[in-house]
């Protein structure tokens, strides 16, 4: 938590240190490409005010997210999905917009790139963030278990070393390969005691159903508690 406050912080002072250093200080050359181009496009777009006005997105930009800094102190689930959310979609957006002030010989190029960046960007986020949503479903099978959604995949109970149920998950040090959200964690985590691990965890919500394969261990909870204490019990059979 403290951790992801100070880098919060972090992108709105950057922010605001380049926009005040284009926009007051004139630092042009802190706009990427700017110091390259010939001095009579560079002319032409000061007249513009092409570099102000990007100077006052960096500092609009980062108005806002110091407004919804304070969410994350909060019991909301989704304030720093919502601060980075609108960072991107502010820059992105202004970008696009800002191509109007271009060079007439760059204008129509500006807009292509701008929005061809803004959408191979965003593209994967939302599609990423709307899976992750999604979350994920369990499926005891005859001879096998079945986690379907993203990082999912089907186990034989006869990998099945052991299964426990824990009152509540071991600590999570870091994300290896894996989305990381208030209210989810789905994919690849380093897990205290317990090394690389497949997690399939509704935060906040207990019994962790907790199954060591012969090559992989999964930890995997449902936010209906009885739920979960059925996974265990179905499961705990197949290895007895």
């Amino acid at each position: 938590m403290i951790g992801l406050v100070i880098t919060q912080i972090a992108v709105i002072a950057l922010f605001l240190i380049l926009g005040w250093a284009v926009r007051f200080k004139k630092a042009y050359w802190l706009i990427s490409g700017f110091a390259l181009r010939p001095e009579e496009e560079k002319e032409t777009l000061i007249e513009n005010r092409y570099p102000q006005k990007i100077g006052s997105l960096l500092i609009g930009t980062a108005i806002g997210m110091l407004v919804f800094l304070p969410l994350s102190f909060t019991e909301f689930r989704f304030g720093t999905e919502a601060q980075f959310g609108f960072m991107l979609v502010v820059l992105f957006g202004g970008l696009i917009y800002l191509s109007r002030y271009e060079v007439p010989a760059k204008r129509k190029r500006s807009y292509i790139f701008a929005i061809i960046l803004a959408i191979v960007t965003l593209g994967p986020l939302v599609y990423l963030t709307v899976s992750s949503h999604k979350g994920y479903e369990m499926a005891l099978a005859e001879d096998s278990f079945e986690i379907s959604g993203m990082y999912g995949d089907e186990w034989d109970y006869e990998d099945i070393q052991s299964v426990q149920l824990l009152e509540e998950m071991p600590e999570v040090t870091w994300r290896q390969n894996g989305i990381g959200l208030p209210t989810l964690a789905q994919g690849h985590f380093k897990v205290t005691r317990y090394g690389s691990s497949l997690l399939f965890i509704q935060k906040d919500h207990t019994p962790i159903l907790y199954i060591k394969l012969k090559d992989e261990q999964i930890f995997v909870n449902s936010k209906d508690s009885a739920e979960t204490q059925s996974w265990y019990e179905e499961l705990k059979k197949e290895v007895e």
